[in-house]
């Protein structure tokens, strides 16, 4: 599937001639004239910034489930979900763009509100701002968790930090949490414009290759000596239980591929809007790329005794030479790439809270205390999130199984079917349906399995 149909009028070739609109995104913008005037001099993002803000919007800590979904659906099934879902979510992408070009609409929030009104554009900005507090406390989980360890069934995982300076009163979560969230996360949340992020989106990419490339490198090495096992291509269905957990997965791949929230913004910002189509697809097939290779060779090096957070595996002895500093490798690189990802999700989340409470005002670039209140605060929501909620699977059963999933599938599919401008073909449509009625069922049923799940093991009989 490819994003064809996407040719703009002559205007939108060049940004000179087309108004920045993302500073209000994804909102119905009012007063572009003051918005332009304040960035006359910002000549256009670049193809290459383009590229490694939406990756790095798309490669966030989904990543690190991907492996525990191999160990779901086998190693064979689980790769071809995971380019399945990527053609997917090109083809989402590519409606949300034509109706957005055929609705001269700037923003997903605008497309929303011209094809269902006010209450459309309020349901997408409630669901951008659930999915985005849920994958930015994820990340301070895992950076949590990655620094200053976690404890799990009674066994403690040692952080880094622990494991260099021994337990110490500044190694604590807490306070590990606190000095990122004031040192790192509060001044890349102040930048106005999502060019600006583009240096550290290069970074947390190429930190992300780090990663992907020792592990591996770890898999080989084993592979080479003998130290891992032939994984399960297939999934191992031996009951209907085993057979509705298969749907657990798709919560965790729709969320390894969200990034429609974004779309916009960065098209927005290009120099040249015909060049988003080509900005799409070389990000996905990054993004599969990197995907594909961190699930096969995740799986390979630790089988079925995967976890949930591939990144708690890297705390034992790998059984190679420089164990342990690979391990530490592998960790701190991650946790650094989370972040500096974690600017590009904030980025969208302030807006349309922004958009939600304060619909009238003026766009929130200018008015500097307003900027400074909504960020801080959800800052606060966010790191209390973090020491608050004890799994990174919970949160991403919980918005991808919602919010994630109506972002990247239902809500396209319901502008096709709508089809306020008459544009829509009847292999839209049907792809429309296709989508709806893939997303309800699969994440109902997983919903289910992971309740019934739930309710199974804590009326087991303890030991």
């Amino acid at each position: 599937m490819t994003i064809g149909n996407l040719a703009p009028k002559k205007e939108r070739k060049s940004r000179k001639n087309k108004s920045i609109v993302d500073e209000k995104a994804p909102l119905l913008p009012k007063r572009q004239d003051d918005v332009g005037a304040e960035f006359d001099e910002f000549n256009g993002a670049s193809f290459t910034g383009a590229v490694f803000n939406l990756s790095t919007t798309i490669v966030g800590a989904g990543i690190m489930a991907l492996p525990a979904t191999m160990k779901v659906l086998g190693l064979g099934l689980g790769i071809v979900m995971i380019i399945f879902m990527a053609f997917l979510t090109e083809a989402s992408i590519e409606l949300i763009l034509r109706f957005s070009r055929a609705g001269k609409s700037s923003s997903y929030g605008g497309l929303m509100g011209d094809a269902f009104g006010k209450y459309g554009k309020i349901m997408l900005q409630i669901c951008v701002m659930i999915n985005n507090i849920g994958v930015l406390i994820v990340y301070m989980i895992i950076i949590g968790d990655v620094l200053s360890g976690t404890s799990s069934s009674g066994v403690h995982h040692a952080g880094v930090l622990e494991g260099w300076f021994g337990d110490q009163w500044w190694n604590g979560r807490a306070v590990v949490l606190s000095v990122t969230t004031v040192c790192i996360f509060a001044p890349l949340a102040c930048f106005k414009r999502i060019d600006s992020l583009k240096f550290t989106s290069a970074l947390s990419v190429a930190l992300a290759v780090v990663f992907l490339v020792i592990t591996v490198g770890i898999a080989i090495i084993k592979l080479i000596s003998g130290g891992v096992k032939m994984p399960r291509l297939i999934p191992d269905v031996t009951d209907l239980t085993s057979l509705l957990n298969l749907f657990t997965v798709v919560p965790v791949l729709v969320t390894a591929y969200i990034c429609h929230y974004n779309v916009h913004s960065i098209d927005n910002e290009l120099e040249d809007s015909t060049q988003i189509k080509g900005v799409v697809r070389t990000s996905l097939a990054l993004c599969s790329s990197v995907y594909i290779m961190t699930s096969f060779f995740g799986f390979l090096l630790f089988g079925d005794a995967t976890l949930d957070d591939v990144l708690a595996n890297y705390d034992t002895n790998l059984g190679i030479p420089y164990s342990s500093l690979l391990n530490d490798a592998v960790r701190v690189s991650y946790a650094a790439h989370l972040m500096l990802v974690f600017p590009i999700v904030f980025y969208p989340l302030r807006l349309n809270l922004d958009g939600l409470l304060f619909p009238t005002s003026r766009p929130l670039v200018l008015d500097n205390l307003r900027f400074a209140l909504v960020s801080i605060g959800l800052i606060a929501v966010i790191f209390l999130g973090a020491n608050f909620i004890p799994s990174i699977w919970d949160a991403f059963q919980f918005t991808g199984a919602t919010a994630a999933v109506c972002l990247g599938f239902i809500f396209p599919a319901a502008i096709t079917l709508k089809d306020r401008h008459n544009i829509a073909t009847k292999k839209d449509k049907m792809l429309a349906v296709f989508m709806i009625v893939l997303a309800v069922f699969s994440n109902l049923v997983a919903i289910y399995s992971d309740a019934y799940a739930l309710i199974k093991r804590n009326t087991s009989p303890r030991e």
